[in-house]
């Protein structure tokens, strides 16, 4: 497989997380052929949800993120829905995870809601991005060089940063991380 030997880590809370942004490029990265680890703030059920406002799947975490580190992992990614994000975004372990994962020239990847965590973490500045429209005004004030495409790669600044607008991007966004893992800069 593409990706056997690589492992992702995916950050997520307990509670708020979008279904589809959680459950698909998980998936995705494992059929691939890569290690996917969740790491959610409390050791229980992800209770998902669809659209911001319906039950979805629950997902069994691996870890924490206090427990988790970056060590071992080839990339991280930060999944959305506003609930997650907005919560995410000012875990202090979340965004030592991110922040460690950047310096290290690791590739971070985040949809929808999700960079709101980059924000919050100061990995914005110069950065082609792209998010879910309401976080635009967000990202340009930190920074970020934001468009309106189903996903963005940029490679300029020390790490891989892959940035996706929404669960209708999903394909995209999974694809582009697995061809950063695979050595594909584009």
């Amino acid at each position: 497989m593409a990706l056997d030997g690589k492992s992702v880590l995916v950050l997520t809370t307990n509670y708020g997380t979008e279904q589809d942004e959680l459950t698909k490029p998980v998936a995705a990265l494992r059929d691939a052929g890569a290690r996917v680890v969740v790491a959610a703030q409390k050791p229980e059920v992800i209770a998902t949800l669809v659209s911001d406002k319906d039950p979805g799947d629950k997902v069994e975490p691996d870890t924490t993120l206090a427990e988790a580190t970056s060590d071992g992992y080839d990339a991280v990614v930060v999944p959305g829905g506003t609930l997650n994000a907005d919560q995410l975004r000012i875990d202090e372990d979340a965004q030592r995870l991110v922040t460690a994962f950047a310096r290290e020239g690791k590739p971070v990847a985040a949809i929808c809601h999700g960079p709101w965590l980059l924000v919050n973490s100061e990995l914005t500045d110069g950065r082609d991005m792209t998010s879910y429209p309401s976080l635009l005004d967000d990202l340009v004030n930190a920074g970020a060089n934001w468009t309106d495409q189903e996903v963005v790669v940029d490679t300029e600044g020390s790490h891989t940063l892959i940035t996706s607008r929404n669960p209708g991007d999903l394909d995209a966004f999974s694809s582009a991380i697995i061809r950063s893992l695979g050595g594909d800069k584009n």
